[in-house]
């Protein structure tokens, strides 16, 4: 897989395959949002992938970079609360950093999420161990090229905030009571890396 060139089609696969497991996990991100949050985050992404999808169907942007800026851009006029500009931020630099070129590889389609997660850690001024969205997509783009491995850290990420006390967003109000509780944009973003690795079966 490491040096297929990755099109536009391949990034409407992966935009439409997060849309549908967001919409499939979108009760269970609620669930995990209602005791550290507002109890709106599966709502939330599930409006703003299903406002992406319906874009990507009758606007079909041309290069990898136009499919993740109009995506970003959706995401941010759609989404709700702190996640529509944290993830609308992730795929916006990200296409940004992929330019005009017609097709992409997974080696530069890394890099190019690397720059994006920079930019959402800058944005919200959050790091890995914060219990934030940051501790599933680091471990993702750490991973490298392959996006196998990448879901997989992005999951095993997600995870890992259970035990951890949330030192920014909504959660950190909590203190103490927010550790033992799963983090519901971590939880997101490992179902967006997850998409990235069933698009590219």
């Amino acid at each position: 897989m490491s040096e297929t060139a990755l099109d536009a089609a391949f990034f409407i696969r992966w935009m439409t395959a997060a849309a549908a497991s967001i919409d499939r996990e979108a009760d269970r991100l609620t669930e995990l949002d209602s005791p550290i949050g507002d109890a709106d985050h599966g709502s939330n992404m599930q409006r703003g992938f299903a406002a992406v999808r319906k874009l990507l169907e009758t606007a079909a942007p041309q290069t990898p970079g136009a499919v993740l800026t109009a995506a970003g851009r959706q995401l941010i006029s759609t989404v709700g609360g702190a996640s529509g500009p944290l993830y609308g931020t992730l795929l916006r630099r990200a296409g940004k950093v992929l330019g005009d070129a017609e097709r992409v590889t997974p080696a530069e389609l890394n890099a190019a999420l690397a720059a994006g997660v920079d930019a959402v850690s800058q944005l919200g001024g959050a790091a890995p161990g914060d219990k934030t969205m940051l501790d599933a997509l680091v471990p993702a783009v750490g991973a490298g090229a392959a996006f196998d491995a990448a879901a997989a850290a992005a999951a095993e990420g997600a995870l890992a905030t259970v035990p951890l006390q949330a030192r920014k967003g909504r959660a950190s109000y909590l203190g103490e009571r927010s550790i033992g509780h799963q983090d519901p944009g971590a939880t997101s973003s490992a179902l967006l890396f997850a998409a990235l690795a069933e698009a590219a079966k």
